[in-house]
């Protein structure tokens, strides 16, 4: 139980740097190639589609505990500590007060994961005729 316990906390901590970074993306103090990892991180952290589905035995939940975590990681280094720290604080602000939620960031989720679909069906219809 203890260990059930503490790997919901490491989840929760995560959740709360994937938001954090989501609102540093925002801040203008953040670097643009700061702005751009974060915002891949955590358009895949909180996408519903992987990039190994988790239905493949092992490897479908292996990419997520490890590209996110080295993703979090990196983007912590480039993203300036005074951003991070006011980010940290709102995160933790509005999780205690609400749930995040924004319709315009999954929008562009699906978006993004529909044209890609149609793009990888695009080239395996022309590299089969």
């Amino acid at each position: 139980m203890a260990f059930l316990a503490e790997l919901k906390q490491r989840a929760r901590h995560l959740k709360a740097e994937t938001f954090a970074l989501y609102l540093a993306a925002r801040d203008p103090r953040t670097p643009w190639y700061a702005r751009l990892l974060v915002a891949g991180i955590v358009a895949y952290a909180l996408s519903p589609i992987d990039l190994i589905p988790d239905f493949v035995p092992i490897l479908g939940y292996l990419d997520d505990l490890i590209l996110i975590p080295i993703g979090i990681a990196l983007a912590i280094k480039l993203v300036p500590h005074q951003v991070l720290v006011e980010c940290r604080a709102r995160a933790q602000e509005i999780i205690r007060n609400e749930k995040p939620v924004s319709r315009v960031a999954g929008a562009v989720i699906i978006a993004i994961w529909l044209l890609l679909a149609v793009l990888c069906v695009v080239w395996v219809y022309e590299v089969h005729t």
